[in-house]
C-alpha cells in the first residue's frame, strides 16, 4: 500500500461514523513545508476551493499562505483568519456589485472581464477609495502551445492592451497585477517551467503597456498530485530553481510572485472510509453496498459514467471532476487474504451510484471498511451530499500529535 493515511484511526473512526473523511495535518505540513523549502522568492496563495474545511485551512494559512479566493465567502474566511488584504485575491468570475463591494476592504480584486473593471470603478468610487486591483488575462499561449484559444475566464491579452489606456484614465482604480491560470493537475515539470517563462514575457509587454511597474504576478496553478499509482510527482525542486533563473532574468524587479497551491497542498491528505452496509449476489454478481458513495464522494462515481460514453480505454481529464480511470484506488480494511470480484455500490435509489467495478479485493462482509485515496482536494467539496436526504459523511481531522476533531 503506497498511499499515506492512519489505517488504526480510519478503523477506530469506523466504530463511530459509517463513511466519513479523515484529513491529516501532518501530511498538510509536509506538502507546504517543499514548497516552501524548493522555492525562494515566492508567495503562495491556497486555492480554498479545493477543500474549505476550517482545520484544513487554518492549518496551511498558518504556514503563511494566502487564499486564492474562487468567492466572497472564501475571501471573508481568509480575512477571519487573519490573512492581510495583499495576499487574498479574489479572482472568480461573474462577480456582482455586492460583491466587489464587500471584497473591496479585505482582498485584491482581480478583474475577470472588461466590463468587471467598470464595475469595480464604479464601486471604489461609492466607497470613495482608489482600489489596487489586478486583471485576469487569458494569453496568446496555453501550457502546450505558443497561441491561445477561447476561455471563459480572463481578459484576452490583445483586448487587454488595447484597453490599458482606458484603466489608465479611471480614477478610482489602479491596475497594479496581472492573473493567468490556464492549467490545473499537470505533472511535467518542463511544461510548466515554459509556461513560467512565458508569463513573464506576458507580464513585461502588460507592464511596459501600463506604463508604471507591477506589483504582482499570479502565475496562477499547474502543479499537480500524483492520481494514479503510474504518476511520478512534479519536481518542485526543479520548478523553484527554474522560477529563480527567471526572476533573475528579467526586468520585473522588486515585484511579488504568486503561484496558486492548486490540490497541491491538500489532496494527498484526506481518505475517505466507507463502511459496507449490505452484500448481494444477483445472476452471478457480487454487489458491495456502501454508505454514502456517490453522495458521499462523487469522484469514482464520476469515472464510471465518463467511462460508460469513452470513445477509448484512456479518455482526456476533465478536471476537477475526472482525472483518469484509475485516480482512485479501494483500499479493504481487512484481515482477510482470500479475494473476490465486486462491484462497490452505494445505498442511493440509482443505478448510478456505482464507485467501482469488476474490482478484485478481499472479500468483505457486512461492517467491514473501505478506504478510498486521494480524497483530500475537490472530493467533499463537489460532491452532492444532499441527495435523497441520507446523513452525509463525516469531515475529521487528526492532528500531527494524532487527537481527532470533529467539526
Amino acid at each position: 500500500m503506497s498511499y499515506k493515511f492512519n489505517r488504526s484511526a480510519v478503523l477506530e473512526q469506523a466504530k463511530l461514523h459509517d463513511s466519513f473523511y479523515l484529513y491529516d495535518e501532518s501530511i498538510i505540513l509536509e506538502n507546504t513545508a517543499r514548497l516552501k523549502s524548493d522555492f525562494s522568492g515566492v508567495s503562495f496563495l491556497y486555492s480554498m476551493k479545493t477543500n474549505p474545511h476550517p482545520l484544513v485551512v487554518k492549518t496551511i494559512l498558518s504556514q503563511g499562505f494566502g487564499v486564492d479566493a474562487a468567492s466572497l465567502a472564501e475571501a471573508q474566511l481568509g480575512n477571519k483568519n487573519g490573512v492581510p488584504k495583499e495576499m487574498i485575491q479574489y479572482s472568480a468570475p461573474g462577480k456582482t456589485e455586492k460583491d466587489i463591494e464587500a471584497a473591496l476592504p479585505i482582498a485584491t480584486i482581480i478583474a475577470d472581464s472588461l466590463n468587471e473593471v467598470k464595475l469595480i470603478d464604479k464601486a471604489a468610487e461609492k466607497a470613495e477609495i482608489k482600489a489596487k486591483i489586478g486583471v485576469r488575462l487569458n494569453p496568446d499561449f496555453t501550457f502546450y502551445s505558443e497561441k491561445g484559444i477561447p476561455s471563459k475566464f480572463g481578459i484576452d491579452e490583445e483586448a487587454a492592451l488595447e484597453a490599458i489606456p482606458q484603466w489608465n484614465e479611471m480614477k478610482n482604480i489602479e491596475v497594479i497585477g496581472i492573473h493567468v491560470h490556464s492549467k490545473s493537475q499537470e505533472l511535467n515539470a518542463e511544461v510548466i517551467g515554459k509556461y513560467y517563462k512565458n508569463m513573464f514575457g506576458l507580464a513585461e509587454r502588460f507592464q511596459q503597456k501600463l506604463g508604471h511597474k507591477l506589483e504582482f504576478i499570479n502565475m496562477g496553478s499547474g502543479i499537480g498530485i500524483p492520481f494514479s499509482v503510474n504518476d511520478m510527482p512534479v519536481d518542485t525542486a526543479f520548478l523553484g530553481s527554474r522560477m529563480s533563473e527567471l526572476m533573475s532574468e528579467h526586468s520585473i524587479s522588486d515585484t511579488k510572485i504568486f503561484i496558486e497551491t492548486g490540490r497541491y497542498v491538500s489532496g494527498k491528505c484526506g481518505v475517505y472510509a466507507t463502511k459496507v452496509l449490505d452484500k448481494k449476489v444477483s445472476r452471478g454478481k457480487t454487489y458491495i453496498v456502501l454508505d454514502n458513495t456517490l453522495n458521499g464522494f462523487i469522484r469514482p462515481s464520476i469515472i464510471q459514467f465518463v467511462m460508460g460514453f469513452a470513445k477509448d480505454d484512456y479518455p482526456a481529464a476533465n478536471e476537477p471532476l475526472f482525472t483518469s480511470r484509475d485516480a482512485f484506488e479501494f483500499i479493504a480494511l481487512t484481515d482477510e487474504t482470500e479475494t473476490e470480484t465486486v462491484d462497490l455500490v452505494g445505498n442511493l435509489c440509482t443505478a448510478q451510484d456505482i464507485a467501482a467495478k469488476d474490482i478484485v479485493l478481499p472479500k468483505l462482509n457486512v461492517g467491514d471498511v473501505i478506504a478510498i485515496t486521494n480524497a483530500g482536494s475537490y472530493a467533499a467539496s463537489v460532491t452532492p451530499m444532499q441527495f435523497s436526504t441520507h446523513t452525509p459523511p463525516a469531515q475529521l481531522f487528526i492532528t500531527k500529535d494524532g487527537e481527532i476533531i470533529d467539526k
